[in-house]
């Protein structure tokens, strides 16, 4: 799928000029690349605003000891502007982007991104208004992290990956569902296997099968 397919479902598309849009498509770059790939690591130079084609990314931040908690994912037409910290000055934190599945991605050239976004007041609202959803999304995760055991925690991802995926079948490994929650993979392996004694989830290699949603949804949000 190409970017001028996606382009036009954005809001403030139909509020650019012709040269507007013209340039914006002249000045984006599509590619594809493998599972695993590392767009974005930490300090690296600002590589432009992303969009997502085809497949899903991983936003992540890495301790100093190698830890890793995922911040939020973008899954195909969503845009990414913390790859492009040099767009927006008060974005000063290291993040780390990966292919969390093979993805077509389209970079779009942060200067020009810029110019445009100065020049006209709708990308610029589009932008911080998408600025301010993914910090929604990062101090979800921080509350998580910070107020929510292990096991809760883990019912809650679960319960929003097979939301998303809109299946109860949820293709991670236990490592990968570690990296999400910033936590050790042993610490999630015996929590799984206690929601499996209590039939919450079944494994299977590669992933997790939800069996009674409405339990673990209870574990989730405990009512007061």
């Amino acid at each position: 799928m190409e970017s001028t397919s996606l382009f036009p479902h954005f809001s403030f598309w139909p509020q650019l000029t012709s040269a507007q849009q013209t340039k914006l498509l002249s000045h984006t770059n599509t590619q594809s690349l493998p599972k695993g790939s590392l767009l974005h690591s930490g300090n690296a130079d600002c590589m432009g605003v992303l969009l997502v084609q085809e497949g899903s990314l991983r936003v992540y931040l890495l301790s100093e000891d190698g830890r890793e908690v995922t911040l939020y994912r973008l899954r195909q037409g969503e845009l990414c502007m913390l790859s492009a910290s040099c767009v927006l000055e008060a974005i000063t934190f290291d993040i780390f982007i990966e292919a969390e599945t093979p993805v077509t991605i389209s970079r779009i050239n942060a200067a020009v991104f810029q110019q445009i976004m100065e020049e006209n007041i709708y990308l610029k609202a589009f932008s911080y208004q998408l600025i301010a959803e993914r910090f929604s999304d990062v101090m979800w995760r921080m509350q998580q992290i910070l107020f929510l055991g292990i096991d809760r925690r883990l019912a809650c991802f679960l319960l929003e990956e097979s939301a998303s995926v809109q299946s109860p079948q949820i293709h991670l490994t236990q490592e990968q569902l570690a990296k999400h929650l910033g936590t050790a993979r042993e610490v999630v392996s015996r929590m799984l296997k206690y929601f499996v004694e209590e039939n919450m989830v079944t494994l299977f290699r590669g992933g997790v099968t939800i069996t009674d949603e409405e339990k673990l949804r209870r574990l989730a949000q405990p009512s007061f």
